[in-house]
């Protein structure tokens, strides 16, 4: 039997555990389990860390069952690797194991108003302040601010920082910490490619940076440490997996880079998950954008490896609209039903949707937007609303495309992409259209995971990233079928429609609510808006 490889794949919306064969990269079992997102105030987005776990546990027991009906012997796995939802903020009690709080989920926007006193701060109003250092402009999606609210809002968080208890860390920190021990010795670290993301670390020395942290007023104690994206970091404590080393660790777009096998300068690729990112490998030098995109720690495959970075194109809203379409409005009862829906329409006729429901991401970064549904008439059904819904999608990605060719100054000739929303025929077919180039995606669609078993087999020695190593991978290849003149002017129309979502949200407080804070606690009297940050964030780095 050929070495097995496992990932564990915690996204926004659900927990995957995957087990791969390391020689040809073929899935060989796996189990998916959905996870509850809390919405305790309108543009707050909260997840339970111990669900995240149980999720994690659940998933890896049920898929071990799996290989056992298969007679496949699970001592065969012989690594570990974990990717995330990134920028998702969790702090926990080193001593009890304890969550102090919730998971404040990467699109959770209750920080804006400190966002924005932060730029009014800064020279020149200046969103791009930190950018040198980070490659990321100053933005409610990072991990910063969020554990600045927690420090801020949260007592319990205070008084475990104060009796030096307290652990921050993006989910890969509180998975790896759990699996290996947790307050019994786990391991409290991050890789680069998760890090990059805090706006606390420094992508060109590649640690924590003491002038970010003062800027924020985070204690570098509550930091994990840093580590490459494909090392051994501890082992597996409990289940049927005990004694597995865990030894590959990326963020979830970036395991998605490494999944496509985009490990050269140039390549390129997008994944559609609840958001949408596209990410272009830059090589081992940061490239920074003049047009509105990030530039990110991709990997850094092993410790003695070079670090590889990439610009990142980020899409608040992607297979969230369907969600929203499904939860909120009843048109579709799955969100597989939508590509029938918008089928039976097979035009928007005029319509356009704006999901900006966190704001705008890349390459606007404008947290005031708000979603809008435009060129509306009498004709219009939910068919036209759900094709609208899936054009969306498609225009997010051009403008992120267009962006990322006036950056890199070559034009991308087709894109590969991968996630849950590429099932969906007719959006690669409109993705095709709306691009004017050849849409490519491959037929075993979990890169993502992929990506993370490729950096932790790599690190044990069962899985070689040599390029005349890499498995082949088969794909689908969708070309464009309309006239490149109508991709132009629905792109137009989409531009006009993305003009009229902006400004439309402001912080002044409406009226008085109760804010939830802690586990289970109230604190009450806070007004509807965020509250101001306090003054002791420096805003002159």
């Amino acid at each position: 039997m050929d070495p097995l490889v496992a990932a564990i794949d915690q996204g926004t919306s659900s927990t995957r555990f995957l087990v791969f064969n390391a020689k040809t990269a073929e899935l060989m079992s796996q189990h998916q389990v959905e996870i509850k997102q809390s919405f305790p105030k309108e543009g707050w987005v909260e997840e339970d860390p111990k669900e995240i776990m149980q999720s994690i546990y659940e998933c890896m027991e049920r898929t071990c069952e799996k290989l056992r009906l298969l007679n496949i012997d699970i001592s065969n796995i012989k690594a570990l690797g974990v990717t995330n939802q990134r920028e998702t903020t969790l702090v926990w009690d080193k001593e009890t194991g304890e969550p102090l709080y919730n998971a404040i989920v990467w699109l959770d926007l209750r920080t804006q108003s400190t966002v924005e006193s932060l730029i009014n701060k800064s020279p020149g109003k200046n969103k791009n302040h930190l950018k040198h250092k980070t490659g990321l402009p100053i933005s409610t999606y990072f991990s910063a601010v969020k554990l600045r609210w927690l420090l801020d809002n949260v007592e319990e968080v205070q008084q475990a920082v104060l009796s030096q208890r307290a652990m921050f860390g993006t989910v890969d920190s509180w998975i790896i910490w759990c699996l290996t021990g947790g307050n019994n010795g786990g391991v409290h670290c991050t890789d680069v490619s998760n890090a990059s993301r805090t706006m606390l670390f420094n992508i060109h020395s590649m640690d924590w940076d003491p002038e970010l942290c003062r800027y924020f007023d985070v204690p570098m104690e509550v930091l994990a440490t840093v580590r490459s994206s494909s090392e051994i970091y501890g082992w597996m404590k409990s289940g049927s997996l005990a004694g597995v080393p865990i030894s590959g660790c990326l963020g979830d777009q970036s395991a998605a880079l490494v999944g496509q096998m985009c490990l050269r300068e140039g390549q390129s690729k997008n994944t559609y998950g609840t958001g949408c990112f596209m990410l272009r490998n830059t090589g081992t030098k940061p490239l920074m954008s003049d047009h509105g995109l990030l530039t990110t720690v991709a990997y850094k495959l092993g410790k003695d490896e070079p670090a590889c970075y990439a610009l990142e194109g980020s899409v608040a809203i992607a297979g969230a609209v369907v969600c929203w379409l499904k939860d909120n409005l009843g048109i579709v009862q799955s969100s597989s039903e939508i590509e029938k829906l918008a089928a039976a329409a097979g035009t928007s006729h005029g319509c356009y949707f704006v999901p900006a429901f966190s704001g705008l991401y890349a390459p606007y970064w404008e947290p005031s937007a708000r979603g809008i549904i435009c060129g509306l008439t009498q004709f219009t059904n939910r068919n036209h609303l759900a094709f609208a819904a899936l054009e969306a999608v498609c225009f997010q990605t051009r403008e992120i495309l267009d962006a990322m060719n006036q950056d890199s100054g070559v034009p991308l000739t087709e894109l590969q992409v991968d996630g849950g929303m590429t099932s969906n025929r007719l959006l690669m077919q409109l993705q095709a259209d709306i691009l004017c180039i050849p849409v490519v995606r491959p037929t075993m669609s979990e890169t993502t995971a992929l990506g993370a078993a490729m950096a932790a087999g790599a690190a044990v020695g069962v899985w070689s990233l040599s390029p005349s190593h890499l498995p082949h991978v088969t794909s689908e290849k969708y070309e464009p079928q309309i006239n490149p003149d109508e991709s132009e002017f629905r792109y137009a129309r989409w531009k006009k429609a993305v003009q009229r979502s902006m400004n439309w949200e402001t912080n002044e407080p409406c009226c008085n609510t109760n804010v939830t804070t802690g586990v289970g606690k109230k604190m009450n009297g806070t007004p509807w808006g965020v509250p101001p940050p306090p003054p002791h964030i420096r805003a002159d780095l």
